[in-house]
């Protein structure tokens, strides 16, 4: 029997590993990591410290913790401050960990549709020096790249080095969420290393476009990794033959980073696609990487009913809001999956349209009929 095709665009994050992968786990030589021994995890996180241009770097299970790690890493006396945007992933959907977890309280900025934050409202965010006895002490700022809620936006290295220089200016750290780091270096046409210079940590998401199984990376300074390695522990993310996980994401840094412009491609022509179908609206000029967001403009069709009729086409898609879908591309989608897709969100309009068409339908009988019983009456 043939195997059904599934085109899933929930998010990056839905990959399955590579045979290369599979082989690289079955192969990897491990040791205890917690002390330092995996010499695959060894290798690994020297060689992300280099792309990233760093000093040291950490495995860690997710960028979750990646992120937690680093904030508590800068931000080692409760009470500390962190600036970051109101609609940064940290903020919105960490569980609060830097709070619950850290005592770190957020000083959220406005995030503009390009995923930055004004350079005046991060200044204007810094607690003046003396203000202990009311404020809290603002330490850390954080950024995200490429930014998620933005459609995948992606920072500039001058951007992100204006907010180094704020950083520094006032005694601060900069940190950078750099779950998609790749897609923004690829999307700019701009190293890595170059993209990060300015900060003095970074995670990045190992599971996401680039199509690992498991696992982060956050880098820094020799200093600020030994401090993760200790928070690491504390929260549970100390493992032992990680070499498995790493010998996996390695694989996945040497094959998959140039596969991302293919990603950003694809998103485009799937973008181009859906602004064909009436019922829809994608702002072309706003893809940048590897995400689509998707603009209902039929009052009579949600996104949730989308989501579900695409289900049954075996098209597998996120809402975002009511009127909202989120798309996204990784290097298991083909340009067939995207054909596919788009016959498939045509079919499932249509046939939303056609039960709407019904139910109106069926509305105006049923109206009729009201209204003679009330003559006869």
């Amino acid at each position: 029997m043939a195997t059904k095709v599934v085109v899933d665009l929930r998010s990056d994050t839905v990959t399955k590993p590579s045979e290369a992968m599979r082989a690289s786990m079955a192969a990897a030589d491990v040791d205890y990591d917690v002390r330092g021994a995996d010499p695959t995890a060894r290798r690994f996180q020297e060689k992300m410290a280099e792309l990233m241009g760093k000093e040291a770097a950490l495995f860690v299970p997710s960028g979750t913790m990646g992120n937690l790690v680093s904030v508590l890493a800068h931000c080692d006396v409760r009470g500390s401050e962190v600036i970051l945007g109101d609609d940064s992933h940290i903020h919105l959907y960490e569980n609060g960990g830097i709070s619950t977890l850290g005592g770190v309280h957020p000083k959220t900025v406005r995030n503009n549709s390009d995923g930055t934050m004004d350079i005046d409202s991060i200044v204007a965010a810094i607690r003046p020096p003396g203000g202990g006895l009311y404020y809290p002490t603002t330490r850390l700022i954080c950024l995200e790249n490429t930014h998620g809620n933005s459609g995948g936006k992606c920072l500039s290295a001058e951007y992100t080095e204006k907010v180094g220089e704020i950083a520094k200016s006032h005694g601060l750290k900069l940190h950078i969420d750099g779950a998609r780091i790749f897609n923004a270096s690829v999307a700019l046409g701009v190293p890595v290393d170059r993209l990060v210079r300015a900060a003095d940590s970074v995670s990045v998401c190992i599971s996401k476009g680039l199509g690992a199984p498991v696992g982060s990376v956050i880098v820094g300074s020799k200093a600020f990794i030994d401090k993760a390695k200790i928070l690491r522990k504390t929260l549970g993310g100390g493992m032992r033959q990680v070499g498995v996980l790493c010998a996996a994401a390695h694989v996945a840094v040497h094959d998959n980073v140039g596969k991302l412009a293919d990603d950003h491609r694809k998103a485009k022509a799937l973008a181009d696609g859906l602004n064909k179908i009436e019922q829809f609206r994608v702002d072309s000029a706003s893809v940048q990487t590897n995400m689509v967001f998707l603009d209902i403009v039929d009052s009579r069709i949600s996104s949730n009913k989308l989501c579900q009729v695409l289900g049954t086409h075996n098209v597998l898609a996120s809402p975002r809001s009511p009127k909202s879908v989120r798309l996204v591309l990784h290097y298991q989608i083909s340009d067939d999956d995207v054909q596919y897709a788009l016959t498939c969100f045509k079919k499932a309009a249509e046939q939303l349209l056609m039960g709407s068409t019904e139910l109106e339908h069926l509305a105006e009988q049923l109206l009729m009929g009201t209204t003679k019983n009330s003559y006869g009456q």
